[in-house]
């Protein structure tokens, strides 16, 4: 029995330091920096701060400064430094004055490359000259044809109740550069913290673009048509000409952004460092009621960028023209919802400026997460000027109406991709009708009856040979160790291989759906219950649970006879899905899951045949 679980326990740890290797290079990727950030205390006297500021110009051979005209009340002075000197500096007397010191990291234009032009036409010298396709039923804009992004998120419907008025959304980019289909759109006052200027306009074209989506000028005769087209437009400029900015800028445009009455926030920018200036931030505007929402990342990596994967961003992922994943678009963890991002096959088009021709009005396709995340932006506008205020109760919104997709193991769509009428179908009514109801079930399957006999919602047959899988085992292990059949062993045969499955099946549309996915799930899934997701957590999916439950009640005249049961019901749940769905979180579906799973539920047949010798020798 010792010798087992040591090995139980190998093969456990073994298993842990895989999955956190491969996770490292996926999940902890460092950021760029070429300054420091210090946070100093609020608590400790002016006089203090400069004294230790002197102290380390002297020291460090630097000239602090304020990071910007705002940053005085907030105590945050910037340094250059390198990460040898950020190491001597968190270790110095300095860092017992500070709230902390980081890295004033680098966040950037998700891979820039991936934007590429689609079309430029000579802007027109009045109305006149403009020629226009008239449309039966969308906006009369000139391009609106080509938009098939706001087809894909079923707009029209969307504005028959609000097109944003009242609503401001802040645009945290390279700045936004009126160009002739924003003349209409409406502006708040906003902020260059690059340059430190009041006037945030655009050097680059991606900032532009981006706004462009969210509100482009609609139903002019010109152009192309924006998602929430009567809401108003704050410009904040942190990223340079060159698509790059500092934390520490885009941290303090965040808390503007709150301050100055924005509703929404859109940062389609991204990179590998975690800071806690811009954490706090977040929270900050969190807590003032702002939607912040921000782009996944282009590199195609299992795991969102930052500041996607902070809580209480909305991470965003992309889809191509195909409505299928964009292939740069990062996935994982940290993507809420999927939008529009384009492909090679179609991408995102708006009216932006040349910065190669003195920033003259261009139309210009885009691909990537970038022009994902303000369809996501645009919507929540709407959703915003139809009632729905908080954070929170957007986000549940965005994603409860999302069109849902069944087989996304590796969490590419999050919730689902973006669907602007339902959403705003919801906030509006706060429920949906018979006939959206219907038409979910029709498109999602329910009813087609080969749905419901297997691979649907709750996978029947594969669950039914989990169940009946572990009564043989019992039966088998019966005749060699014979037992009393009880009611203990009985649920713990069927708490290990299935629980109460069919409930997974249950869809309430104005329920949450994560009691059920529990309520539902055997102890291996209880690692991916709340997330939705189909991959299994290897902690829950393994011999440790059944080494725990025998640790805890091998010593109870009942109990032990569910911790039995549960070991019996997991090697079989272990089992058959080595071979129905062998993912596990850090392995995919690759060969390496299908001997984690086999490996396991051998070890956990054995941990149950050891237990019920033993309990024959004590009988």
């Amino acid at each position: 029995m010792r010798r087992l679980i040591l090995l139980c326990l190998f093969v456990i740890g073994l298993s842990a330091a895989v999955f956190g290797f491969l996770n490292f290079h996926s999940m902890a990727a460092k950021g760029d920096f070429e300054t420091i950030v210090l946070d100093f205390r609020e608590d400790i006297p002016v006089a203090e701060v400069e004294k230790n500021l002197q102290a380390i110009a002297l020291q460090y051979n630097v000239t602090p400064k304020l990071d910007n005209k705002f940053s005085e009340k907030d105590r945050v002075y910037v340094i250059k430094g390198d990460r040898q000197q950020l190491k001597a500096l968190r270790k110095s007397s300095f860092a017992k004055v500070t709230e902390f010191i980081e890295p004033n990291y680098i966040y950037k234009i998700p891979n820039p490359g991936q934007a590429a032009r689609l079309a430029e036409f000579l802007l027109p010298q009045d109305d006149n000259d403009v020629k226009v396709s008239p449309s039966l039923t969308g906006p009369n804009d000139e391009y609106y044809s080509k938009q098939w992004n706001l087809h894909n998120i079923n707009v029209e419907g969307a504005w028959l109740q609000t097109k944003g008025s009242g609503i401001t959304v802040a645009v945290i980019d390279t700045g936004i550069t009126r160009v002739r289909d924003l003349k209409e759109t409406k502006f708040v006052p906003g902020y260059d913290f690059v340059n430190d200027t009041e006037e945030a306009t655009d050097d680059n074209g991606h900032g532009t673009h981006v706004a462009g989506t969210i509100a482009q000028a609609t139903n002019n005769k010109y152009g192309v048509a924006g998602i929430a087209y009567e809401a108003k437009l704050m410009p904040l400029k942190v990223l340079s000409a060159y698509g790059g900015g500092t934390v520490a800028d885009i941290a303090e445009a965040i808390k503007f952004a709150a301050d100055k009455g924005a509703n929404v926030i859109n940062m389609s920018l991204g990179g590998g460092g975690e800071s806690q200036l811009m954490k706090d931030a977040i929270d900050y505007a969190h807590r003032k009621g702002v939607v912040i929402i921000a782009a996944a990342g282009n590199e195609g990596s299992n795991g969102a960028s930052y500041p996607a994967r902070y809580p209480h961003v909305i991470g965003v992922s992309a889809l191509g023209a195909d409505g299928e994943k964009a292939p740069y678009s990062n996935f994982g963890a940290g993507v809420d919802i999927s939008a529009p991002g384009g492909s090679d096959a179609g991408k995102i088009l708006q009216e932006t400026i040349d910065p190669d021709n003195n920033g003259v009005g261009v139309f210009m396709g885009f691909q990537g997460t970038s022009m994902a995340a303000p369809h996501v932006a645009g919507v929540a506008a709407l959703i915003e000027a139809s009632g729905i205020k908080e954070p929170d109760q957007v986000l549940a919104v965005l994603q409860e109406s999302a069109r849902t997709i069944k087989e996304d193991a590796l969490n590419y769509y999050g919730a689902g991709q973006l669907n602007a009428d339902a959403a705003v179908k919801r906030a509006v009514q706060g429920k949906i009708t018979f006939q959206d109801f219907f038409a979910w079930l029709r498109n999602n399957g329910y009813l087609n009856p080969g749905f419901w006999i297997d691979g649907g919602a709750i996978a029947l047959l594969p669950k039914i040979l989990m169940v009946v899988g572990s009564y043989l085992l019992a039966w088998f292990l019966r005749v060699y160790f014979p037992f009393t059949w009880s009611w203990s062993l009985a649920s713990g045969l069927v708490a290990g291989s299935s629980g109460l499955f069919f409930l997974k099946g249950i869809y309430i549309f104005d329920l949450p759906q994560w009691p059920f996915r529990v309520l539902g799930s055997s102890i291996p899934e209880l690692g991916n219950a709340l997330q939705g997701t189909d991959a299994f957590n290897p902690l829950f999916a393994s011999v440790l649970i059944p080494i725990i439950l025998m640790a805890l009640l091998l010593g109870n005249p009942t109990w032990k006879w569910f911790a039995v049961g549960s070991t019996l019901g997991i090697a079989a749940c272990l089992g058959v899905s080595a071979f129905f769905d062998p993912a596990v979180w850090g392995l995919g579906s690759t060969i390496w899951s299908r001997l984690f799973l086999i490996i396991n539920a051998l070890l956990c047949y054995g941990l149950a045949k050891l237990a019920l010798k033993n309990q024959e020798q004590a009988v």
